[in-house]
């Protein structure tokens, strides 16, 4: 239950910002703001983008913008361009994300190290997430495992080999209909229904190198099955953070893009426009790892609450 009220979760609020910038700065990375507005989009088809037109001069560039999903691409490009270790606090929006747990509008933190993996970046990830419970007189064990390991360890079956039907009996008496699901969607489908519930809620659970295809902006490392670098942070049943060792591949990236509106197109959904500012420069980008970490979310952990409009000024409802 929660037991903080507007006021407190506002002052929680400010004291968690407090804490991040000491946090970054403490450890010499760069804090910038980058753009709201892009001429790009986000090409995920299990994501959607607000959009919005632009009336002033037409050189100005494209009229139609789209508001960011996340601050990644920009953020890129001051990698490629040499900047460093950076990370920003902001805004992103997401349309059509409205209801206990999700506000379209929401901040994100995400930061990059140059030179170091998604494992080293998962392990910062949890110290700073450790720090942030600290101010509620808190702090969490932490169990890391493989996507794998999670798998064979909760449900007996391997994620990267067993066939489809063999994920679909998994999920039980869940009323799913299976029409155009994917096999990453079953995957996904085993997490949020039959895994995640259960995540004990004073527990970081780290889970590291997810299947190849669930890979998005993440290098695949080839193992046998090959896995992407990828990481995601839960607190309790909450899913805190995703990170990457990010790929710096132009020609594979816009494979990906392409792939992703391919997708797109058979779920008669828009296509988006892709980030080519981001593709002439990625192959520049150093090597590095990233993550974004929803502030709401660890909000909610800090509250004791699982209604997010307890830790907003003005939900979605009310703004």
């Amino acid at each position: 239950m929660n037991t903080h009220s507007p006021q407190e979760a506002l002052h929680l609020r400010a004291g968690l910002y407090r804490l991040l910038r000491t946090f970054f700065f403490e450890r010499d990375v760069l804090e910038v703001e980058t753009p709201i507005l892009s001429a790009a989009g986000n090409t995920e088809p299990n994501i959607e983008s607000f959009t919005t037109v632009f009336h002033g001069h037409v050189d100005a560039g494209v009229r139609e913008r789209w508001l960011r999903t996340s601050p990644e691409y920009p953020l890129k490009r001051l990698l490629a361009a040499g900047l460093g270790d950076c990370y920003e606090l902001g805004r992103v929006f997401r349309n059509g994300e409205a209801g206990g747990r999700h506000n379209p509008e929401f901040t994100m933190l995400e930061w990059y190290r140059v030179g170091w993996d998604h494992r080293r970046l998962a392990g910062e990830a949890i110290e700073l997430v450790q720090a942030a419970l600290a101010l509620v007189g808190r702090r969490a064990e932490v169990r890391a495992c493989s996507y794998r390991e999670l798998f064979l360890d909760a449900l007996g079956l391997d994620p990267l080999t067993a066939p489809l039907e063999a994920l679909q009996q998994a999920l039980g008496r869940s009323s799913i209909d299976p029409q155009g699901l994917t096999r990453d969607d079953w995957l996904d489908l085993l997490i949020t229904h039959r895994l995640q519930p259960d995540f004990p809620r004073e527990r970081m659970m780290l889970i590291y190198d997810y299947p190849a295809s669930q890979c998005a902006l993440a290098r695949v490392r080839r193992d046998d099955p090959p896995v992407a670098e990828r990481f995601e942070l839960y607190l309790g049943p909450y899913e805190l953070a995703n990170g990457y060792h990010e790929l710096n591949d132009a020609a594979e990236q816009r494979a990906r893009f392409e792939r992703d509106n391919s997708r797109r197109r058979a779920r008669n959904q828009r296509e988006v426009p892709i980030d080519e500012r981001l593709l002439a420069v990625l192959d520049a980008m150093p090597d590095c790892a990233g993550v974004a970490l929803g502030v709401e979310r660890l909000l909610m952990c800090l509250a004791g609450t699982d209604a997010i409009a307890d830790v907003l000024a003005f939900p979605f409802a009310t703004a």
